[in-house]
């Protein structure tokens, strides 16, 4: 099969079975634009003629740039190839895989940042309790890091998700659904937002069902949400570099921190994979370290 359709249909195969997100198959398919260039300067255009060698040549040719890819970056690249070439022989388009032998390299192992609870505490009350679109961003903030959301899930949700009192629908990666608790300074900051902010915001745009609206009316943007939570952090005088991310992980550091479970962690976070958890149970073997040293008498 030609490179540029089986990448196609590659593609189209996450996006409507897998059911994997915009910004994922973006990622993608921006890594398989990659290969399809450096396989067509080679001189090679269809699926058959791609052996290990030749994908071992390509990997070793990034990995070699200067500068150097990021490890991370590397990862992907190398997942986006081997995920093509699987999904060939699944199809029985190819009869063997060359990627097989394709090993990921090696990434740093790099601890999740997480706000202390008084910085939350700060990043939270920051946006204005008085002004409309304070009030949303605090609705939003709360809301994030009660749940643990991703900001895909949080700028995704619909009003009717919110329709079960403390619990709420989340919609994660690969549209697999799970219900999260939702705290009482979280319910009351969204309540406050869908009785005072929200019909105002949607009288001046099209009729949407989505939770969070933008000062025009239109659903809010995950760059919205980015620069939302930026803010807040500015205006909280929070010098730690923040996003949305950042409140996810302080969610699942302060569960951790006290007691729960990494079982459960891994239920609310919407991980597939306990191994993904794990890396916060280090952020409290950590604390618990450093309150050790800080508070036995024959610690040091």
């Amino acid at each position: 099969m030609l490179i540029d359709r089986a990448i196609d249909a590659y593609l189209r195969h996450v996006t409507i079975e897998r059911g994997l997100s915009e910004h994922t198959v973006g990622a993608y398919r921006r890594d398989l634009e990659v290969y399809q260039q450096w396989l067509t300067d080679a001189g090679i255009t269809d699926t058959a003629a791609v052996t290990g060698s030749v994908i071992r040549r390509f990997i070793t040719e990034r990995s070699s740039m200067q500068p150097p890819p990021a490890a991370t970056s590397l990862a992907r690249l190398q997942s986006s190839v081997r995920g093509l070439h699987r999904h060939l022989v699944r199809e029985g388009i190819e009869l063997e895989d060359p990627s097989v032998r394709l090993r990921p390299p090696k990434t740093p192992q790099r601890l999740p940042k997480a706000l202390s609870i008084d910085q939350v505490e700060r990043l939270l009350s920051a946006p204005s309790a008085e002004e409309p679109i304070g009030i949303r961003d605090r609705a939003l903030l709360e809301l994030m890091y009660a749940t643990g959301a991703r900001v895909s899930e949080a700028v995704g949700l619909d009003v009717d998700d919110l329709a079960h009192g403390d619990v709420l629908r989340l919609r994660g990666k690969g549209s697999k659904e799970r219900i999260v608790s939702v705290g009482s300074f979280a319910r009351d900051a969204v309540d406050a937002y869908l009785t005072r902010v929200r019909p105002a915001l949607a009288a001046k745009g099209k009729s949407s069902a989505r939770l969070f609206l933008g000062a025009r009316g239109a659903p809010l943007s995950r760059q919205s949400a980015w620069r939302v939570i930026r803010d807040a952090a500015e205006a909280a005088n929070i010098t730690a570099e923040v996003s949305p991310h950042t409140l996810r992980h302080s969610f699942a550091t302060h569960l951790l921190q006290g007691g729960a479970e990494v079982r459960v962690v891994q239920e609310l976070l919407g991980h597939a994979s306990g191994a993904t958890t794990q890396i916060y149970t280090h952020v409290s073997v950590d604390t618990l370290r450093d309150i050790y040293a800080t508070s036995h008498p024959r610690a040091r």
